[in-house]
């Protein structure tokens, strides 16, 4: 059974869930009697971030096309609604029928969470993450959760993670303290390296940085850093990469269940092709950024120490494990990673 369509099995048993308050009409479609929806998407992606259009833009204009015009939807920025983890809320309550988001927001919903967001300093490409998410079981153990809830995650692309700073690191006493912005279990993961992570709202991550409330950033890797003028601000990119991560979009299962068959099959299938076509794109375009980045930027590519890349080794062990801690779940995504990383000869 494909993951899409066990998802969709789980969705018909849940019909008629309670969900708490649902969109009004003028929020989640018009022109629904002409056989055609148009569905507001709230995104956690800025409109400069690169995602906004080549996922969410493009995803939009596929769909639009698949369904001659019968589905659109209308894409809107972080903030135009909520941004960060208040997403997830407007979502439940079906103020907006879909939305994109990052995992990390929603560690406290569903157990596995973390797993699909990406255990920092364990996979080291993307196909490993994405064939751990789609045909291993990671996104089906998340709705597990999830569709209780009345909501539908499904993983957009996977990414690497890499920093961006304003300050060089060539120690462990360099790198103690440096305030990065971060989210999900990447906070605990440069923490226990001695760096003093905090969550900021994408929105607000370049006056943070041009203004000094943090030293540096991850947003994705070199296009993120690109899309988002974070090198204007940081000069110094930092390798190796923190791991592997993802984004998802969402979608509120009411309004998912209001589709007829055909634009729900399209919505979906859309979703799940353009998850790996995506991830694969964005892994062509991350070495066109980085290019770019020196030469147009004046970056410059920094590794990081060793004594901080032994930090960072002993917290990914220590992240796995309290993770794994959340329940049967939880406990059931750490084995699909010990699993897959024994047989890439990791651990």
């Amino acid at each position: 059974m494909t993951a899409s369509s066990s998802m969709l099995n789980r969705r018909s048993m849940l019909r008629g869930a309670a969900l708490g308050a649902i969109a009004t009409p003028a929020l989640v479609g018009k022109g629904i009697a002409q056989g055609k929806v148009t569905w507001r998407v709230q995104s956690h992606w800025p409109k400069a971030s690169s995602s906004f259009t080549d996922s969410l833009g493009v995803l939009a204009t596929v769909l639009e096309e698949r369904t001659d015009g019968a589905f659109k939807l209308e894409p809107l920025g972080a903030g135009e609604f909520a941004k960060g983890p208040d997403i997830y809320n407007i979502l439940r309550k079906g103020v907006v029928p879909m939305a994109t988001l990052s995992p990390s927001y929603i560690q406290d919903q569903a157990q596995a969470a973390s797993f699909v967001y990406g255990i920092p300093g364990t996979f080291r490409e993307s196909w490993q993450l994405q064939h751990a998410i789609k045909n291993l079981g990671l996104e089906d153990l998340v709705n597990e959760d999830l569709n209780k809830e009345g909501v539908m995650l499904m993983a957009e692309k996977v990414l690497p993670v890499e920093m961006v700073v304003s300050k060089r690191i060539e120690s462990a006493d360099d790198f103690r303290g440096l305030k990065i912005r971060s989210s999900g279990t990447m906070i605990d993961y440069l923490a226990a390296a001695g760096a003093a992570p905090q969550y900021v709202p994408g929105s607000e991550l370049y006056q943070a940085l041009s203004s000094g409330v943090v030293d540096g950033a991850h947003w994705g890797a070199a296009i993120g850093a690109k899309s988002m003028s974070l090198w204007e601000v940081c000069k110094f990119h930092c390798k190796p990469g923190l791991g592997m991560t993802t984004d998802a979009y969402a979608v509120n299962m009411d309004q998912l269940d209001s589709l007829d068959d055909d634009m729900r099959t399209a919505l979906i299938d859309t979703m799940q092709n353009r998850f790996f076509l995506r991830s694969q794109e964005y892994q062509h375009k991350e070495a066109i950024a980085l290019a770019s980045g020196i030469e147009e930027n004046g970056i410059e590519v920094i590794t990081l120490p060793d004594d901080v890349l032994e930090m960072l080794s002993g917290a990914s062990k220590d992240i796995m494990a309290k993770e794994a801690e959340k329940g049967e779940r939880a406990a059931k995504a750490a084995d699909i990673y010990r699993e897959l990383m024994t047989d890439f000869g990791y651990i």
